[in-house]
């Protein structure tokens, strides 16, 4: 009989599968190994033990392999880092020098492993909030959940699709199937059980223990509309340095915080209608003097209703801004939600569309 895991215990140990080479990102493979990319002036890998620290990971478990010894000799035993660091090795490559796999090394630290552990790879970075996944995981009652982005932006190709019951029942690693709804990101929770469908030769867990999981029913999927930040290629190397990078940032609406308020669904449909509150722009002023990046989001739904077009809103939006130019306020980005109230969309808010929009566009960590 299947142990679930109860909704009051918490996962404890978090395992990392740190072992390969990570040819794209040659050169610096050439000497060091991949979790050790620098990104804003620290390893990469030090970010994921700090987040999962924050997430009240108490054990690290590190799956080593290719130049595992640069990534010991740096992060020792993690007491510096406040959390304890075992390690599991296993060569990068076997007695006929290929490359042993991910799978193979999940196996080999079998006795280190908890009944229950957060599975994570070693080159993605996602704002875990791991009381939430655990809430998931132990309410979807699986031996694993797996964490997965919605895509909306079309960041990459989706490989995987959940149905409405949070179940995966398609996992396509090739990412050529049409009908697919998110990208798994890996930030998985497993219970230990899972270890059983591994073969004890070479193999790899997605590859050959995903299928297996979608076959028995086994496999949950936590949708995330936060896009997840990667070191995979320079080029993710790059916009992850953006969104690790510290910055202060301001969500402000706009009608009744920045602007008198127009009477009940009414709108402000042209700029001699629209009337700074007393204090607004000094407080605005006082948030850019203090180098916070400001954005705007608002509801708009006169444009739907009829009662204004997109150029009265454009026109009010650039007078308002020049106003604010004028007090050395800049606008870091503006967005609307133009649909109307029982449209059903995910930008008007209260929903939070339009918060992950400003994210993905300019690469902010919206739980910090």
């Amino acid at each position: 009989m299947i142990s679930f895991f109860r909704k009051n215990k918490k996962i404890r140990q978090a395992v990392i599968l740190a072992g390969g080479r990570g040819e794209r990102l040659r050169p610096f493979t050439d000497t060091m190994p991949k979790p050790m990319v620098p990104v804003c002036g620290r390893p990469f890998l030090e970010y994921l033990i700090e987040l999962l620290k924050e997430n009240g990971i108490k054990e690290v478990i590190l799956l080593l392999g290719y130049l595992g010894e640069k990534i010991m000799d740096y992060f020792g035993d993690g007491s510096k880092f406040g959390v304890n660091i075992k390690y599991s090795v296993t060569p990068f490559l076997d007695e006929n020098g290929v490359e042993n796999e991910s799978g193979l090394r999940i196996k080999n630290a079998e006795n280190l492993l908890d009944k229950h552990f957060l599975l994570m790879y070693c080159d993605n970075y996602w704002p875990l909030n791991l009381e939430k996944l655990t809430k998931f995981y132990s309410g979807q009652k699986t031996l694993a959940s797996v964490t997965v982005y919605t895509n909306r932006d079309s960041f990459t190709k989706n490989n995987i699709l959940v149905d409405e019951r949070g179940y995966v029942v398609k996992y396509d690693r090739s990412r050529q199937d049409k009908d697919l709804n998110g990208v798994e990101i890996g930030f998985f929770l497993i219970n230990k059980r899972v270890l059983k469908l591994l073969p004890k030769h070479n193999s790899h867990f997605e590859r050959d223990v995903l299928p297996l999981l979608i076959f028995q029913k086994e496999l949950s999927g936590f949708l995330t509309d936060h896009r997840y930040y990667s070191i995979s290629t320079p080029e993710r190397v790059k916009l992850t340095e953006e969104f690790l990078y510290s910055k202060k940032v301001v969500f402000l609406d706009r009608d009744g915080v920045i602007n008198k308020k127009p009477p009940r669904a009414d709108y402000v449909k042209c700029w001699k209608e629209f009337e700074f509150l007393p204090g607004a722009i000094e407080g605005i002023r006082l948030l850019a003097k203090n180098n916070y990046d400001i954005y705007l989001i608002s509801n708009q739904p006169g444009i739907t209703r009829g009662m204004m077009r997109k150029e009265d809103l454009f026109d009010i939006q650039n007078k308002m801004e020049e106003e604010l130019k004028k007090n050395d306020v800049k606008i870091a980005g503006t967005y609307y939600c133009l649909h109307g109230w029982d449209d059903g969309c995910e930008c008007r808010k209260p929903k939070p569309g339009l918060l992950f929009q400003a994210a993905r566009e300019h690469n902010l960590d919206l739980t910090k």
